[in-house]
C-alpha cells in the first residue's frame, strides 16, 4: 500500500466494510486488532507492528470514550477517542482505524471478516470473547508475544506516583 495521510486512515466501520471487501478480492490478507491504546508507548508499538507482518493490510478498531469506561472504569480514558484514533492512525504499520461503542469487537469482525485478528500477548485463548466470531469467517486468532514491562495502568501509577495526586 502506498503511504497514506492520517485523515485518509481514519474510516467509519461502513466504508471500511466496501474496501475490505474489495481489497480481500484482490487476494490482500486482513488483519485486525483492537484496543484502548490510551497512552500509548513502546509495547503497543511492537504489537501493532507484529501483526502488521501477518498480512497485507491492517485495521485497528478503537474503543470509544464510554466503551472505554465500560471496559476500564469511569476514569478512563486519559485521552479521548478522536486524540486517540490520530496517534494510532499516524503509526506506519496502521492502514485503517475506526472507533467501535461496543464492550467488545465481535459484531464489526463479522462485517470485516479478516484473515487473522491479533490480540495481546497477556490474553489467554480462553479469555478471547471475539474468537468464535473471528473463526466463523474461517479467520484465525493470533496471540501476539507478551512484553514485559508495558502497560497504560503501570505508566499512570508512575505519574502519580512521581507527581502525586
Amino acid at each position: 500500500m502506498t503511504k497514506r495521510t492520517i485523515e485518509s486512515k481514519i474510516k467509519k466501520l461502513k466504508e471500511l466494510e466496501n474496501i475490505i471487501s474489495r481489497l480481500k478480492s484482490d487476494g490482500n490478507k486482513i488483519v485486525t486488532t483492537n484496543g484502548v491504546f490510551d497512552i500509548l508507548h513502546a509495547g503497543h508499538i511492537s504489537y501493532l507492528e507484529e501483526a502488521k507482518k501477518l498480512g497485507d493490510v491492517l485495521v485497528v478498531g478503537i474503543n470509544t470514550d464510554k466503551s472505554v469506561k465500560l471496559n476500564k472504569s469511569d476514569k478512563r480514558p486519559i485521552n479521548d477517542e478522536n486524540s486517540r484514533l490520530r496517534v494510532v492512525a499516524a503509526l506506519e504499520s496502521v492502514d485503517y482505524v475506526f472507533l467501535f461503542s461496543e464492550k467488545e469487537p465481535s459484531s464489526w469482525i463479522l462485517k470485516l471478516r479478516p484473515d487473522f485478528h491479533v490480540k495481546a500477548g497477556d490474553y489467554k485463548m480462553s479469555q478471547i470473547v471475539e474468537k468464535s466470531a473471528v473463526e466463523s469467517n474461517n479467520g484465525k486468532v493470533i496471540l501476539a508475544k507478551a512484553r514485559k514491562g508495558y502497560s497504560t495502568t503501570n505508566i499512570i501509577k508512575k505519574i502519580l506516583d512521581v507527581y502525586g495526586k
